[in-house]
Formats: structure tokens, C-alpha cells, sequence
């Protein structure tokens, strides 16, 4: 209970500290065009040890469903941008791997 509020307390003061900051009109524009790439970076640092270490090492060979599934839904965000056809395929590969290898 008390690591909730305290994280909450801390996502306030620092979101909060920073508007404050950055009170004038022209550097919070900056400050927001930043904070956009914020979801990005997360996203990645929680993707990231996943397709590269999904059972607790460095796995870079072609055995790594994860990662070959990460590197074909890559290549078809790329292609299409389409979620759906991403997500969609990105399972089917790693159904299809663990089914023939």
C-alpha cells in the first residue's frame, strides 16, 4: 500500500515539477514535444530484455522464437503499419516456430 502511494506521489512531483519548470510558453511546447518519445522508451526498455533474454541470458541465435517473431512483426509494422496484421503475425510466427523447430 505504502510503495503505491509513494510511487504515485512521486509520478505527480515529477510530472508536476517539471510543468512548473517549465511554466513559460515556449519551453513547456519543448518539454511536451519530449515527453511524447517517454511511452516509446518504456515500451522498449520492457520489449527489449524480452526478445533478447527471454529465459534469463543472451539468446541471439535463430532458436529465439521471441526474437525472430520480434524481427518478422518489425518488418511488417514497417511494411504495413497495420496493429492488428502485427500482432497477428508476430503470434502466428512464434505458434509456427514452436510447432516445426
Amino acid at each position: 500500500m505504502f510503495i503505491i502511494l509513494g510511487m504515485a506521489v512521486i509520478t505527480f512531483l515529477t510530472r508536476s515539477l517539471l510543468i512548473i519548470f517549465f511554466r513559460e510558453g515556449k519551453d513547456l511546447r519543448k518539454m511536451m514535444a519530449l515527453m511524447r518519445f517517454v511511452p516509446v522508451a518504456v515500451l522498449t526498455s520492457l520489449i527489449t530484455p524480452a526478445l533478447l533474454a527471454p529465459r534469463g541470458h543472451l539468446d541471439l541465435s535463430l532458436g529465439n522464437e521471441y526474437l525472430v517473431a520480434g524481427v518478422v512483426a518489425t518488418a511488417v509494422t514497417v511494411k504495413t503499419k497495420s496493429l492488428v496484421l502485427v500482432i497477428v503475425i508476430g503470434i502466428a510466427t512464434i505458434l509456427l516456430m514452436r510447432l516445426f523447430i
